[in-house]
């Protein structure tokens, strides 16, 4: 190799490392918003799961007292209200099983029951 050329490719390695540099920055930035939005997600997910076991403890003492009292009707809309909530549950169940693992976003501060 000649001189000239040896310049030359020392000139565009120093230039391509000049270029490259902050697109690695932004890397780094793009992949922690991208784990930060990760953990949203999750906390999400299991603060609606809790919701939702909750409104479905409600659901069922509502059946229980409509039934008691005897108004079927309403014994009968609650029974469809506590299907739904399920289909939510297990929905939301899904939804917490695609998301990354614990190990990759740290402790979870809400354990599920």
């Amino acid at each position: 190799m000649n001189r000239t050329s040896i310049i030359a490719l020392a000139a565009a390695t120093i230039f391509a490392g000049i270029g490259l540099g902050p697109s690695a920055a932004l890397a780094g930035d793009w992949l922690r918003a991208d784990i930060r939005a990760d953990k949203r997600d999750v906390r999400a997910d299991r603060l609606d799961l809790r919701r939702d076991r909750a409104d479905l403890r409600e659901d069922y003492r509502e059946l229980y007292r409509d039934l008691r009292f005897g108004r079927f009707g309403d014994a009968s809309r609650d029974l469809a209200d506590i299907r739904r909530d399920r289909n939510d549950i297990r929905s939301d169940r899904r939804d917490l099983r695609h998301d990354p693992p614990r190990s990759v976003l740290g402790p979870a501060r809400i354990l599920e029951q």
